[in-house]
């Protein structure tokens, strides 16, 4: 299960950001972006989160995932369509197939809250999840 590579990634970068950011107490919520390209099956994604954060910084946060859904453009006729799933990568307004994936294989931490000797804060991320094997 990729899933848990995925997670354990996500925990992995945001404990970095939070040790950068010093005096971080608890981490409240990770949001991602999960494109529908991405070959992320989200539940799986969220029981392995759960399992990831045990004993770090970030037991007992709340994981966020936006899907981003496929968008694909027809090079010939500048079409663009939503590819759904199964993708569809022709182009249903001509039938081409020299088409350029605009949008869906987004795998990124958008967003994260915490805690600090301050009180809560909020930091924006935009970083792509890279999996360590």
């Amino acid at each position: 299960m990729h899933e848990m590579s995925i997670a354990l990634a996500v925990v992995n970068q945001v404990e970095e950001a939070a040790a950068r950011a010093k005096d971080v107490t608890a981490v409240r919520s990770v949001r991602l972006q999960v494109g529908e390209l991405a070959g992320v099956v989200p539940d799986a994604l969220a029981f392995s989160f759960e399992l990831a954060c045990a004993g770090t910084l970030l037991e007992g946060a709340e994981l966020i995932t936006e899907a981003v859904p496929g968008r694909a453009r027809c090079t010939p006729c500048a079409h663009e369509w939503a590819v759904g799933m199964p993708p569809r990568l022709t182009c249903p307004a001509c039938g081409g197939t020299q088409t350029d994936l605009l949008a869906g294989r987004e795998l990124q931490i958008v967003d994260v809250h915490w805690e600090d000797g301050l009180g809560p804060a909020h930091t924006p991320t935009r970083e792509p999840i890279s999996e360590e094997r």
